[in-house]
Formats: C-alpha cells, structure tokens, sequence
C-alpha cells in the first residue's frame, strides 16, 4: 500500500501509562516521517523504525504534548549515539528552534548543525520528499499551528494537528482515505474554539468527504469509545479511534 500510519501516542494534555502523547510514524513512497513529537513518542518511535533514518520530521504546533520528544531526540542524535547521515529536516512553526536551544542554554542551536535542519512552516508550505508529499495548512488555534496532508500514489492521509473548527480542516480533509482528527472537548466553552468536539470532527468528516475518519488526542472528558459513537452518529462513515502501537496501510 502506498501510504502506512503508525500510531506512537495519542494522550491530552499529558502522557499515560502506555499512552504518550501525539506522535505518528507516516511512511510512504520510500520516506518516513515523524508527525508530532509529543510526550514519551521518541521511545515509541524506536519500536518502529530507527530514528537515524528519517526522512523528515514535521510539528504541527509548539505545545509541549505535540513537540516536548524533539528534546528527546536531540540528545539521541548528538549524545546517544544515533547520528543520522545527514541533518534531518524539520517541519515546524518558526520559533522552534529557538524553544530547543533554549532547553540547553544557548543562544542557537548551531551545535546541532549536524543533527536538525530547521524549515519554517506556513500556509501553503509544501514539500517532496520521493514519492510522498506534504502539504500544510494553517488551522485555528491558540498559538501558531498548521494541519497536514500526507499524499502518495493517490492515497491521503490527513491531519488536524490541533485546531477549532475552521474551513481549513475541511479542504486539508477532502476526500482523504484516512482523516486523523483530534476530538479533545466534551463540549465547547463560552468564546473558545481552539479544539474540536467529537461531533465538531463528524462534521468535518462528513463534509470533506473522507473515507474514513480516525479519531485522536481525546481529551480527559471523554472516554475513546463515547468520543467514536458521538463522531460517527454525525460523520455517517466508518469512524474508530488510534491506539498506540497500531499501524494501518491504505
């Protein structure tokens, strides 16, 4: 199959017992790229794939349950003994690098030169890597944050990162085979549209046309199962939730 997703973690706001926070291994077209570096994802990601060999790794947004494992990372690479050939791009908000130098007290991550390349994102931002591309949307949230399209051979995976409902989600999603969605809230509050509902990411679903939606980063409201049935009695599609550890192709 093209395209394949693994799932790393899927926990909010913080990691579990077995449960990390966001991160994903999507392979495709030769290419394997770390989406999200949440909480306790770099260990995960070692079960799967040696993190020496990754084509890319791509950061929705700055919050620490969606990038805290590049730390992780950064000392594996550099100290650990698991240097990559050469710099791995990274796909992120502008002030990442600047948030990783500032864990080790430096003023730039230049001592890292040979670890990461960083690549600032932006609306439109797309790139190839063989025969897979990514494609990046801004999404609203409330700090800089973007929405992924996966694409290889005509097969889509997309990705919400975290956002509140925006016109985005529903172009990022459209007629995608997998739409990986975020349904963190129980329910909205008072003058805040920074995260989805189940029935928000339903919606979305259901408009975009996708094929099937997989829910995510379910919130300390909701169990995974109530997040799924609310989702599907909106989405009208197949609709199931991410566990750690399992991969599907498509």
């Amino acid at each position: 199959m093209p395209l394949s997703l693994t799932v790393l973690g899927t926990a909010a706001p913080h990691p579990r017992p077995g449960r990390p926070c966001s991160g994903y291994l999507v392979r495709g077209g030769g290419a394997e790229v770390w989406v999200d570096a949440g909480t306790g994802t770099f260990a995960e990601l070692q079960r799967h794939t040696d993190p020496a060999r990754l084509t890319a790794i791509w950061i929705s947004h700055l919050h620490a349950d969606h990038s805290a494992d590049l730390l992780a990372a950064a000392y594996a690479y550099a100290f650990g003994g698991l240097a990559p050939a050469a710099p791995i791009p990274v796909y992120a908000p502008q002030e990442c690098a600047q948030r990783l130098a500032g864990f080790f007290g430096r003023p730039d991550l230049t001592f890292l030169n040979g670890v990461f390349d960083f690549r600032p994102l932006y609306d439109g931002h797309a790139v190839q890597h063989w025969n897979l591309r990514l494609a990046t949307r801004a999404v609203v949230h409330d700090t800089e944050a973007y929405g992924l399209r996966a694409e290889c051979q005509g097969s889509v995976l997309a990705y919400s990162g975290d956002s509140g409902p925006c016109a985005a989600l529903t172009e990022l999603a459209a007629r995608a085979d997998v739409f990986l969605c975020e349904a963190d809230l129980d329910r909205h509050r008072d003058g805040e549209r920074f995260h989805l509902t189940p029935e928000d990411a339903g919606r979305i679903a259901r408009d975009a046309g996708v094929r099937e939606l997989l829910l995510t980063h379910v919130g300390p409201a909701l169990t995974r199962e109530t997040a799924a049935a609310r989702a599907a009695a909106v989405s009208g599609r197949p609709t199931d939730v991410a566990r750690e550890g399992e991969a599907r192709g498509f």
